[in-house]
């Protein structure tokens, strides 16, 4: 409500989180939800639990957040990759817990990251690293990760991110199309898929993770359909197309 004091709305939030959700919050990520300002974030409604739209992509409710970093168990000091940086909410969520330095994220949208940037710098959380990357390739510079948070729907997590964790780390998504449950995972190079359960949550919705040549806002699963999209828009020698092979959603996942 116009007027109303943040942090009296940040605790009503987060009050309602946890009367809504089955098994009670780690405090640790209670108290987080209730020092970042979601209003420097989301304009509108940053307080409501409900996703929304911002900077052309979803917004997480603040539930769903809550569900994946309870999963993700953050302590001090752990290094963290976010894949789906979104527009950093989340993200700094993590570096309240961890510490700014500690955070990294990626986004394969231009305009979700710099608009990440812009949030976590007037949020306070600066120095969190945030990067233009494609999702399944993670953020190999700055690996080992002890946590790593995909803020988007995989039927299993990429090699390429079950290999940038430590020994001891593990990786939290949500498994599955449609309706999706949260997995928490650790690599194990013997197992069929790369990595062994630890611990099942609750369901989420979430979008899939785009793969490389995809875009948020074009139709990106089918590679003549985008060629011919891009070609509308830009001309002949679109940045993208024919560099691309062909993009299976199915291998990807």
């Amino acid at each position: 409500m116009p007027g109303m004091d943040p942090a009296v709305l940040r605790d009503d939030m987060v009050e309602g989180l946890e009367y809504s959700l089955d098994e009670p919050l780690d405090p640790e990520v209670t108290r987080a939800m209730r020092t970042v300002p979601r209003h420097v974030f989301l304009d509108a409604a940053a307080y409501e639990n409900r996703a929304t739209e911002a900077y052309g992509t979803r917004v997480l409710a603040p539930k769903t957040a809550a569900q994946l970093l309870d999963a993700l168990a953050v302590d001090e000091g752990d290094d963290v990759l976010v894949v789906g940086a979104g527009i950093g909410y989340t993200v700094a969520v993590v570096a309240e817990l961890a510490g700014d330095r500690h955070v990294h994220a990626v986004d394969i949208d231009r305009q979700v990251v710099s608009a990440a940037r812009s949030n976590l710098e007037s949020a306070g959380y600066g120095d969190v690293l945030v990067d233009r990357r494609d999702g399944a390739d993670g953020l190999p510079e700055y690996a080992p990760y002890d946590r790593i948070l995909l803020e988007a729907a995989v039927v299993r997590p990429p090699n390429a991110l079950l290999e940038q964790l430590t020994p001891e780390g593990t990786i939290v998504f949500p498994r599955g199309m449609g309706s999706q449950q949260i997995v928490v995972g650790e690599r194990d190079r013997s197992a069929p898929d790369g990595y062994h359960v630890l611990d099942e949550y609750g369901f989420v919705q979430l979008g899939p993770l785009l793969a490389k040549g995809e875009r948020r806002n074009g139709p990106a699963r089918n590679r003549t359909v985008r060629e011919d999209a891009e070609i509308r828009e830009q001309g002949y020698f679109a940045p993208s197309g024919w560099e691309y092979e062909w993009v299976d959603w199915e291998e990807q996942l």
